[in-house]
Order: structure tokens, then sequence, then C-alpha cells
């Protein structure tokens, strides 16, 4: 079994050879994902995710944007939890989840990773996406239940961390197979339906990544991980190094989840003139069953904020946009609870069939002089048929990271967009306390 084909590619492919277009869509990645954990840093979770792992995880290994030090475990639980605090990293439809946001912590939790030159760092980020990206859509086509992005996405941090240390097929299979097997199948939807710290899983994903490699390392055995090597998921695995999901992720273009995104680009498309809120007597969204679920209309938390259609909706009207400060600072606001309450979320079947390849939304306004404006049918910015620029992936980054990094936030952007030419040091020494 260790000599499975996909084994042999995620244990032995020269990552040296990835090219230009492999590099440049890593480093957006990668830019886009920093900003977001900067951003983050703004949310009472933050706090908590630094507390828990530098005293439960104790170690000499930086945090991100954190005070303290902890074990490679701590570090990439926090860092994850931490990004997976603000609902606006990138992430891909077809698992219906994130796979940067545990990448990138697991990723910086090793020692080794100090020694890497830039180019390494970026093509290690890339192989992960691979790994991971897969995991995910094979977990969702052999399991009956919905789970969150942690159990997938640790398989990707295994084996970057496995590749990292250098490790022999057989060890990387099994450190394959203790994230399969310990990765948490956290029921998505509970979190969906009663939103809470708890997001999306990555935190524990990434932990589990870092813990399976070095426990395999160890000699602790897991073998196999069926999401990679059963028979049934083979078609999934079979086009290794010819298709890249690499550059099938998609780049969110506010911090809420990704199925109110569609509705909130509806309500935007319409004329400004008519989509005043002093005159809006009720909002009619319809969308997809998921998108649906996001029903909570007067959020008290910035979880609750993030996992709201209303919410987003009304951010979208009130201030003609979403940001940070929408869903973290402003849920007291009497306007966006006003208008809020008068959003309505209807299903359609077309919606539904084409859900989760495509996610779509539209958008009805009643205006108090009887008039009803009704949007093009639209699915989120940021795909990858409607990709977000260089130009606008840094405007975001901008507005997450100015505020919490000050000046810094330009020396990070200078040093990923030319990491390939850099040691990934340069990189790694400006990521600690903001």
């Amino acid at each position: 079994m260790h000599d499975h084909p996909s084994l042999s590619w995620i244990h032995g492919v020269d990552l040296s050879t990835l090219d230009d277009a492999h590099l440049h869509q890593a480093k957006r990645c990668l830019l886009d994902l920093l900003g977001v954990a900067a951003g983050a840093t703004r949310t009472s979770l933050a706090e908590k995710a630094g507390r828990f792992v530098t005293t439960q995880h104790g170690g000499d290994r930086p945090l991100l944007f954190a005070n303290g030090q902890a074990s490679p475990t701590g570090v990439a639980l926090h860092g994850a939890w931490l990004i997976d605090a603000l609902d606006a990293h990138d992430g891909q439809v077809l698992t219906k989840g994130h796979a940067g946001v545990a990448l990138l912590p697991g990723l910086l939790a090793l020692p080794e990773v100090n020694r890497l030159s830039g180019h390494e760092f970026l093509a290690l980020l890339a192989y992960g996406y691979e790994i991971a990206t897969r995991a995910g859509i094979a977990l969702h086509a052999t399991s009956p239940d919905y789970h969150t992005s942690g159990a997938w996405n640790a398989l990707g941090v295994a084996a970057v961390a496995a590749r990292l240390r250098g490790v022999d097929v057989e060890t990387m299979h099994h450190a394959l197979g203790i994230a399969e097997f310990y990765g948490p199948r956290s029921q998505m939807m509970r979190c969906i339906d009663h939103p809470t710290m708890l997001k999306d899983g990555s935190g524990w994903g990434a932990m589990t990544g870092i813990s399976a490699a070095l426990l395999a390392e160890d000699g602790f055995t897991g073998a196999p991980a069926l999401t990679v090597t059963a028979p049934d998921v083979t078609v999934i695995w079979q086009d290794l190094g010819e298709r890249w999901y690499l550059h099938e992720q998609y780049f969110k273009a506010y911090p809420v989840c990704r199925w109110a995104q569609p509705a909130v680009e509806a309500v935007l498309s319409l004329p400004a003139a008519k989509r005043d809120p002093a005159a809006i007597t009720r909002i009619e969204i319809i969308t997809f069953h998921e998108g649906k679920r996001l029903h909570g209309m007067h959020p008290t938390t910035t979880e609750q904020a993030q996992y709201s259609l209303p919410w987003s909706v009304a951010c979208a009207l009130g201030r003609g946009t979403v940001d940070v400060a929408g869903v973290c600072d402003e849920l007291d606001a009497p306007d966006l609870k006003a208008l809020a309450s008068q959003v309505e979320i209807h299903e359609d079947d077309n919606f539904n069939a084409r859900f989760p390849a495509e996610r779509w939304a539209c958008a009805r306004l009643h205006l108090n002089n009887g008039e009803v404006i009704e949007s093009a049918n639209f699915e989120a910015r940021g795909n990858p048929d409607q990709p977000l620029s260089d130009a606008e992936l840094l405007e975001k980054f901008q507005a997450l990271a100015e505020p919490v990094l000050d000046d810094r936030a330009a020396r990070i952007h200078e040093v990923v967009m030319g990491l390939d030419t850099r040691p990934a040091n340069d990189l790694l020494v400006l990521l600690g306390t903001p």
C-alpha cells in the first residue's frame, strides 16, 4: 500500500520545479491569509487562543501576531484559530471549506521552516493546498455527514510537516492516516445554526496535522489513509500534478460566510439611489438552502455576525460594504438592526441544485413608495472564474492589516511578493507580536 501512486506523489513530488504561476498564486494565498490573521487579532477569540496555547502547549516557537511562545502543536492550534476567527480567508467550493487557514499555521509551527528558502516555503504551501483540497473532496464524497474543514485540512498539514521533516513514504502514510483518524469530525451545520468560537474546526485540524507527523516519525502507526488510498476515491487523486487545486481556491471580498456573499453582491448591484435604507420597507433574499440557514437576525457576537445573512445584507445596505467593523464593532447599531429585521430569506430549487459547485442569490427590495426593485442572479466575487485582482487583494490586505500592523503591513507585502528570491526567514521575523 505504501507504493500507492498518490502516496508516491505526495512523498516524492519535486517541488523545486513549480513554475511562476504556482508561486504567484501561493503568494496571493499567503498575503491574504496574513491579512486575515492580522485583522482577526481584533476578535475576542484571539486573546483566548493565545492564553490557552501559552499555558497549555508550552514551547519556544513564536506565535502568529501575538505575544508569547508555544510548542509546534500550540503554534498550529493558535494560528488556525486566529485566522478562522475572521471569516475572510480563502476556500474551495467542492470542499465547502478552507485549506489555507490550517496550512499556513502548520507550516509556521516547526523549527525546520526557519532554514527554508522563500521558494521552498511557497512551494510547500502550494503542495499543502493540493493535498488538503483533494482530501476534503474525498471526505465529502465518502461520508454522509458534512464535517468541518478541520476534518480534512489536517491531512494537508500532516503532509507539509512530514515533507519538512524528511520522512520516508511509509511514515508519510502513517502521518496521513493519523491525521485522517484524529481530525475533528465536527458537524459544520451545527455551527451554522448555533455560531460560536468553534467555527470551522481548523484550529484542531492544524494541531492534529502537526501531531500526526510527529507521532508517525516516532513510530506511531495510523495507516491507511482511506481518503487518499481507498479505491472509491481514486478518481479524485489520479490527476495529481496535472490539475492544481491551488488555482481553484476562491478569495473573499468580505469577512462573512461565503454563503452570505452572493446576497451581498445582489443588493450592492442595485442602483445606489434605489437602495436608500430610509426608503426600504422589506428585503427579500432568494438563495440556496445552506444560505438560508444563515438566519440569525440580530447577532450579539462576531461569530453570530459572520454567520448571519441578514446582518451581512444590512451592513451592505447601511454601510455600502461588509467589513471588520460591521461584524465586530457595530453589533449594537440601531440602523443595522432595523435593516436586518426587514430581511426575509427564501430558497430556490434551481439554486439548491447548483450547490456546492455554485452559490447563487438575488435580492428584491420593497420601497415605501410601492416600488419593488429586483437584482439579477449573483455569485460571490473572488471565484476562479471571477477572481479578485492582485490590486483588490492588496487593498483587502491593507484594510485588514494596517490598523493592526501599521508600517509593518507594507513591509510584509513587499517581502511576500518577492519571497521566491529571499530566505523564508525574511518573512518569519515580521510575523510576531503586532
